[in-house]
């Protein structure tokens, strides 16, 4: 069981609102799925669901490593919210090594709040902490994933990572990303890719 204590929950971007910028980034919504040319054990078949791409580089989170679970009520204590009532577990993902204290929470639409981007294809990322103070009043969106960390790229360092087929794309939904199987959600990714392995 893992237990965190306190995380600061900032807005990727630095918008007053804290919302995201919005793009018209050319992998944003889409699945980034490692393949075995990848060496680096941090990305190890891993499935990144990206949440910009641009000039200006690109950023995703990882949807299929877990630290480990624990109870909703502890995590929400750790940032100062009051959640006696709430009873119910849930599971810290690794969104990847760039900033590991920064947190995030990737969601169904069917919730927005100040700090709330949708993405794509219904699934929304929040980085205030109103939808953690939503979740403790029933308001908060029906799936979701606490995650800590993202994967980020520089300008042009993705490409080159595509052109040296390290990742293969493949179109992304909320059954997928929400799906708690991890252990299959590589397979399903890459039986979903672009191109064949």
């Amino acid at each position: 069981m893992v237990i965190v204590s306190i995380v600061l929950l900032t807005p990727f971007a630095d918008a007053e609102d804290g919302s995201l910028p919005a793009d018209d980034g050319f992998l944003r919504g889409k699945l980034l799925v490692a393949t075995a040319r990848i060496g680096d054990p941090r990305f190890s078949h891993t499935v990144i669901y990206m949440i910009d791409h641009d000039a200006e580089g690109a950023m995703g989170l990882v949807v299929n490593r877990a630290y480990g679970t624990g109870p909703l009520d502890e995590l929400l204590k750790g940032f100062g919210i009051d959640a006696v009532h709430v009873r119910e577990t849930v599971r810290l993902h690794y969104g990847g090594p760039v900033e590991p204290s920064r947190g995030f929470v990737l969601h169904s639409d069917d919730y927005s709040g100040p700090g709330t981007r949708v993405v794509a294809g219904g699934v929304a990322l929040s980085t205030g902490a109103d939808v953690l103070e939503a979740l403790t009043d029933g308001t908060g969106p029906e799936r979701r994933l606490f995650i800590l960390g993202y994967a980020g790229w520089g300008p042009g360092q993705l490409e080159g990572e595509l052109a040296r087929d390290d990742w293969v794309t493949a179109p992304a939904d909320a059954s997928l990303i929400f799906s708690d199987d991890l252990d299959s959600l590589w397979d399903e990714a890459i039986s979903r890719a672009s191109v064949a392995l």
